[in-house]
């Protein structure tokens, strides 16, 4: 354990299983108290007894983040149990993929009601205490969908480009308040997500040998990799570092095709 995120008391959303359970192992490495948010109640409660063996101050609540009232009670109830929340990280989502015109009004409301409205959800329920206390960081963890579109991942991409502009927006907004909210962007990750949509393909193992293709090095990202980022983007390692996206993507984004 080292001492990176001393002093800093961070609520975690989606931290049951993927890049948000690497996140807050991350950060209870780096002796900060982190608070698990995850609307899988059994998933979340295996997570924190995995967590909380690792020593560390650590909580958690069941919760869903499309409902305002859930998150204002997490909120009130991690500032009682791991100390004055100072940091967010906003990386529960869900995958929402379709052609446009084959999207149902269902899937378009689950779509930013978890990727964009459950995160300003949190916004909106931290900022306050942020800003009586004179400051903290949010980390929107968006994704290359937010400025890069591939088709037939209608309409994920539009919540995750105006989960950037939120980021942009609040940025600027509380700057002057000692609050920095700042995005990562990562690419391909090896989750459950991108197995899921490798085993949506009729050949799974070929499909993932295509994902595996167009990256310049071979290979996809692990979630331990964009957790070390989240640690750097969380601390006061990066003190003017504000309303901006890091990208981790193995720089596939900057690639015009493979070779």
């Amino acid at each position: 354990m080292s001492d990176r995120l001393q002093g800093k008391n961070i609520l975690v959303t989606g931290a049951a299983q993927g890049i948000g359970l690497a996140i807050a192992r991350a950060f209870l490495r780096e002796n900060a108290a982190v608070y698990l948010v995850d609307r899988d109640g059994a998933l979340l409660a295996q997570a924190a007894a995995e967590l909380a063996s690792t020593g560390g101050r650590l909580g958690y609540l069941p919760a869903d983040i499309t409902d305002a009232g859930t998150i204002t009670k997490a909120v009130a109830q991690a500032n009682d149990e791991i100390g004055p929340l100072n940091g967010l990280v906003n990386n529960a989502g869900v995958n929402v993929f379709a052609e446009p015109l084959h999207t149902t009004d269902e899937e378009w409301s689950r779509c930013f009601d978890i990727n964009l409205k459950g995160a300003w959800n949190c916004c909106k329920a931290v900022l306050p205490g942020f800003i009586e206390r004179g400051g903290g960081v949010i980390l929107n963890i968006a994704s290359t969908h937010a400025f890069t579109i591939i088709p037939h991942t209608f309409p994920y991409p539009l919540a995750k480009h105006a989960l950037l502009g939120m980021t942009k927006s609040l940025g600027l907004e509380y700057a002057p308040r000692n609050i920095r909210v700042n995005a990562l962007a990562p690419g391909y990750v090896s989750t459950q997500k991108v197995i899921d949509y490798w085993n949506s393909f009729p050949d799974p193992e070929a499909a993932k040998a295509e994902t595996m293709k167009l990256h310049p090095g071979g290979r996809i990202a692990t979630p331990e990799e964009i957790a070390m980022a989240a640690v750097f983007m969380i601390s006061d390692e990066c003190p003017f570092m504000n309303a901006t996206c890091l990208t981790i993507d193995g720089g596939l984004g900057v690639q015009q095709h493979p070779a």
